[in-house]
C-alpha cells in the first residue's frame, strides 16, 4: 500500500506560491527526509499533509484519506512531532504519556514507548526537569503513543547537541525498523543520511529531485574536488574556475567536475610557484551536504536576497 500520494500540490497566498506543482508518493514503510533551503515549502507540505491547510490547487492521499476530511479514526493513525510544543512541564513522563495514550484505541504500552525512545529511566521524572534532548524525545514519545502507521516529524532535532541527536536518532531508527512510514523535515545532511531511505528536495516550492542519499551524492556522476587554501596566499592568484570555487569563508576551494583531470592540471600548476603541499587534497565523491548545496545553491541565494 503507498502510505502518502500527492498530485500537482499548490498553495498560493495572494500571488506567492508557497508550493508549485509538487508530486510525490511514500510506499508504506519508507523512512522520506524532506529537505530544502529556509522558505522552500516543506513545512507547507507537511501541513497539508496533516490536514491543516488545504491545498490551492492538487489533491493528496494519506491513509487513502484526504486528511481535510479524515475522522477521528483515521487522525488516531497518525503521529505528529512539531518543531515545538507546550507540554506541562509538572507531570512526570509517565503522566504525559498515559493521558495522551488514553485519547486512542489501542494505545502502545508506557515501557515499550520509553525503549523505542530512550527513557526508560525517565518515566517518574518531571517533564520540566528533563534536558532539552530528554524532552525532544517526550515529544517523539506523545507523537507514537497512539500506534501511528504514519509519523510526521518536523525538524525533530533543532537545537539539540549531538549527544541527544543522536539518542533521539536512534529512536526513530527504531520506529523505522519496525515497519512505521516515517516523513520528516530537516535542515541537517547528517541527519538525512542516518534515517532516510529517500530524499525529497525542494526550494522556492517546486520539487528539484526525489532520490536516495547515494543517488543524490553521485548526482550527474560529477566528483568533488576540495583543497584548503592557506591564509597567507593571495587569493587573486587563483584561476578563475578555482576562484569560483572558493566556499562562503574563502577558505576552501570546492569543484564539482567530470572532468577531474584538467581541474588537477590547473590546481597543481597554482600550487607549484606557491610551495603548496598538495597532502590535505581531496577527491571523491561529495558529501551528502556537498551535493545538497551544489543542487540548491541558486535557490538559497535566491531566497535569502
Amino acid at each position: 500500500m503507498t502510505a502518502i500520494i500527492a498530485e500537482d500540490l499548490t498553495k498560493m497566498y495572494g500571488d506567492l506560491a508557497a508550493l508549485n506543482g509538487v508530486s510525490f508518493e511514500v510506499p508504506d514503510g519508507q523512512c522520506v527526509a524532506m529537505l530544502g533551503p529556509n522558505g522552500a515549502g516543506k513545512t507547507t507540505t507537511i501541513e497539508i499533509l496533516e490536514g491543516f491547510l488545504a491545498p490551492t490547487r492538487g489533491s493528496v492521499r494519506v491513509l487513502g484519506a484526504d486528511p481535510r476530511r479524515g475522522g477521528r479514526g483515521w487522525r488516531a493513525r497518525i503521529g505528529l512531532v512539531m518543531q515545538s510544543t507546550s507540554l506541562d512541564g509538572e507531570l512526570t513522563v509517565r503522566d504525559l504519556l498515559t493521558t495522551f495514550g488514553a485519547q486512542y484505541p489501542n494505545p502502545l504500552g508506557l515501557y515499550e514507548v520509553l525503549e523505542m525512545v530512550g527513557l526508560e529511566d525517565e518515566a517518574e521524572t518531571r517533564f520540566s526537569t528533563l534536558s532539552g534532548g530528554q524532552q525532544r524525545r517526550v515529544d517523539v514519545a506523545v507523537g507514537i503513543i497512539g500506534r501511528p502507521e504514519i509519523l510526521f516529524l518536523d525538524e525533530p532535532s533543532t537545537g539539540l547537541d549531538p549527544e541527544a541527536r543522536r539518542h533521539l536518532w536512534a529512536g526513530i531508527e527504531n520506529l523505522a525498523a519496525s515497519g512505521m512510514t516515517v516523513l520528516l523535515t530537516t535542515h541537517y545532511m547528517e541527519e538525512a543520511s542516518q534515517l532516510a531511505d529517500r530524499l525529497i528536495v525542494i526550494a522556492d516550492g517546486q520539487m528539484l529531485t526525489d532520490t536516495t542519499p547515494d543517488e543524490l551524492r553521485g548526482r550527474d556522476g560529477q566528483v568533488l574536488i576540495r583543497f584548503p587554501v592557506p591564509p597567507s596566499v593571495p587569493l587573486t592568484s587563483l584561476p578563475p574556475r578555482l576562484a569560483n570555487a572558493l566556499d562562503p569563508a574563502r577558505s576552501h576551494i570546492n569543484v564539482h567536475t567530470d572532468d577531474v583531470a584538467t581541474v588537477l592540471k590547473e590546481l597543481m600548476a597554482w600550487a607549484e610557484p606557491h610551495n603548496l603541499s598538495l597532502d590535505a587534497l581531496e577527491v571523491g565523491p561529495p558529501s551528502l551536504e556537498d551535493a545538497y548545496l551544489a543542487l540548491t545553491g541558486n535557490h538559497t541565494k535566491e531566497t535569502q536576497s
